[in-house]
């Protein structure tokens, strides 16, 4: 049995957690939508050490914003986009989409000195020019849409384009680029400036030959270029990393592509670039194997995955060559007590400081994690030990 290390992260746990706290005599989770309660959050933006922080409320339909770093447990938000009040919810706030409603929102970053969220089922991103400080602030574009009301995936095309979005799950800002995961069309979109008009064309593909094409691994067999699900992105020192979710890996490249269908370099979670097993085909997981890993994000020398299924954080640490890490185990773990477990909130326990369940998303930055902790529709706000983020600095969401 491989010998188990963790994270390093405080060994309290999360030192706050938003969201209601379940108490042990309760039966029912509320899910209803207020300023505290979240229904399946699945991302999270920490701006600056001190805020303000933004939350994909997904099950809700709607974002949540704290105006400084909320320090105490299940602290009510202070700004909501997406529906009128705190207390409601639906799909495009029960009406038409706009410029600031949403339909399953998911992936959420700071971009230049605004924000983009990537609004998975209007099969769109939205992009705010400056970070909004008010509620139902909308947004100033779109893309993956002709205009803010248009809703189709693919623009109600069969084929995908340059300009279209399906099921964008991921969006991720790196030195002046944009970067799109455009799941449901198995593809990574990358933009080499920020988009300044509504609908504007990527400048790159990934996962496909062409901007065309969509195909799940690119109408073959899986390979270092082709993805079935990818989900978030983020970048390890200038390495690119892309979850696959769908092939139960995690892609990295050497720098930054620039042609299209450019294969990665290395893949962790599996051994080599044409398996995909879950849990390279075993029931259990170890060490080096990955279960639907939806999110990413880097803290210096450490890449941490959210290993989704498996209900666990992995964290591999960066060695001098980023080839040598292919098929290689993990090197770190939270949220399990060893490398072999894999259910929710450790043998279906109630939510501790220190469980997940279904944790979809995870950004950092400096010395603070944020965790979509979605099967228990909370955030975490987990510290990063000192020391241990190495010599990049802040870490942007």
């Amino acid at each position: 049995m491989t010998p188990t290390k963790k994270l390093p992260f405080s060994p309290e746990g999360a030192e706050v957690i938003l969201g209601t706290h379940i108490e042990r005599e309760q039966l029912v989770i509320p899910v209803a939508p207020s300023r505290i309660d979240m229904f399946g959050p699945r991302g999270g933006c920490l701006i600056s050490e001190e805020g303000p922080l933004w939350v994909s409320d997904t099950g809700h339909h709607r974002l949540l914003g704290w105006r400084n770093l909320p320090t105490k447990d299940s602290q009510p938000a202070d700004w909501v986009i997406g529906q009128p009040d705190f207390n409601h919810e639906g799909q495009n706030a029960k009406g038409t989409p706009g410029r600031a409603t949403f339909s399953v929102p998911t992936g959420i970053c700071a971009c230049g000195e605004g924000l983009a969220v990537a609004d998975a089922w209007n099969h769109r991103v939205l992009i705010w020019k400056k970070l909004p400080e008010d509620n139902n602030v909308p947004a100033d574009l779109v893309l993956g849409q002709a205009n803010f009301t248009a809703n189709e995936p693919n623009r109600g095309k069969q084929e995908a384009t340059a300009c279209s979005l399906n099921w964008c799950y991921g969006v991720f800002y790196h030195q002046g680029q944009l970067f799109v995961a455009d799941t449901g069309n198995r593809r990574v979109l990358i933009w080499h400036q920020l988009p300044e008009e509504n609908g504007q064309p990527a400048d790159i593909v990934l996962g496909q030959t062409d901007m065309r094409s969509r195909n799940e691994n690119s109408g073959s067999t899986p390979s270092a270029s082709s993805m079935r699900w990818c989900h978030d992105i983020t970048f390890w020192g200038e390495n690119l990393v892309v979850t696959d979710a769908g092939n139960n890996r995690v892609m990295i490249w050497q720098g930054v592509p620039t042609e299209n269908n450019t294969p990665c370099a290395v893949v962790l979670g599996q051994k080599n670039f044409t398996t995909v097993e879950m849990n390279q085909g075993v029931y259990f997981p170890d060490a080096g194997s990955l279960s639907m890993p939806y999110g990413v994000a880097a803290a210096g020398d450490w890449l941490m995955v959210a290993d989704t299924a498996n209900s666990r954080l992995l964290g591999w640490q960066k060695p001098e060559s980023i080839i040598s890490l292919q098929g290689t185990q993990s090197h770190a773990i939270a949220g399990q007590l060893n490398f072999q477990s894999k259910s929710e909130n450790r043998d279906f326990g109630l939510p501790t400081r220190d469980s997940l369940n279904w944790c979809y998303g995870i950004k950092i930055y400096g010395k603070t994690a944020v965790i979509a902790d979605s099967g228990n529709n909370r955030i975490l706000l987990w510290k990063i030990r000192d020391g241990s983020t190495g010599g990049f600095g802040k870490i942007m969401c």
